[in-house]
């Protein structure tokens, strides 16, 4: 195994994976092949980078921890190509990374502090991505894969959902890292769905939607989207006002957004 030792900065929320049986068991998840272009979010140590390096020969990783750089190219000599991207994940334009070279396919133990940030910005690139591999907080994940009528059900289960293909794959303790962090660990694929397969057309006021709908969950539909919409619309979109945000389904979500877009312009929400 090629990784190294290094201090885990507190501040970057820093948490390495050093246990060899889950690494071996994310590795396994993401099931690279020949010809794969795989990225990596925060490398960290290498726990994972070098095993994936050492099958593939060559890979991408975005580090924003400048005193990681030179350890990093310094382990992976004599392993495989390492290119290393210095920057902001938030900053990472994953389409232009991708270019006309195929999909990217991203992996990495996701700073929990800004987990959700990372997701989304990742959906923003997701015609160039093929699918994603990501260690993020149980809690997080669980809110990721949730059904309606759950308890966890909510924004973040509506947009990933719309998008991507969601599934939970296993569980990680604190114990299989440097420094144990406080909460249980997931492991979580995201498989972009093919834009015809998505339906959205107006994507900011999908969004809109969802906002408005779980931001006070004790309200109707017909109460929380008041200034977006009427009973009426609701409706008309074959759901029930009186019905709460995490009773719908995606597909509901998704319907109720194309009604609103389709009405004439002076009945648009504004």
């Amino acid at each position: 195994m090629s990784s190294f030792k290094a201090p885990p900065k507190k501040n970057l929320g820093q948490h390495f994976l050093a246990d060899r049986t889950y690494i071996d068991q994310i590795v396994m998840a993401v099931n690279p092949r020949a010809g794969d272009r795989l990225v990596e979010i925060g490398p960290g140590q290498g726990a994972i980078t070098f095993p994936l390096l050492r099958g593939q020969g060559e890979l991408t990783v975005i580090e924003f921890d400048r005193d990681l750089i030179t350890p990093l190219m310094e382990a992976s000599e004599g392993v495989g190509r390492l290119t290393i991207i210095h920057k902001d994940v938030l900053q990472v334009d994953f389409s232009r990374l991708a270019g006309d070279e195929g999909p990217l396919r991203l992996v990495g133990n996701l700073p929990y502090n800004i987990s959700s940030p990372i997701l989304f910005h990742a959906l923003e690139h997701a015609g160039a991505v093929r699918d994603m591999h990501f260690m993020l907080q149980k809690e997080v994940v669980d809110r990721m894969a949730a059904d309606p009528g759950s308890k966890v059900y909510g924004r973040l289960s509506v947009m990933l959902q719309a998008y991507c293909r969601v599934t939970s794959l296993f569980d990680v303790p604190p114990g299989a890292f440097r420094p144990p962090p406080k909460v249980d660990s997931s492991v979580v694929r995201l498989v972009p769905k093919a834009p015809d397969e998505i339906g959205i057309g107006d994507r900011a006021l999908f969004e809109r939607v969802v906002r408005d709908a779980f931001g006070q969950r004790r309200k109707t539909l017909r109460n929380a989207l008041s200034q977006l919409c009427s009973g009426a619309d609701i409706e008309a979109a074959g759901l029930r006002p009186d019905a709460r945000a995490e009773q719908l389904h995606v597909d509901e979500f998704i319907a109720l957004t194309a009604h609103l877009a389709a009405l004439p312009p002076d009945a648009r929400p504004a």
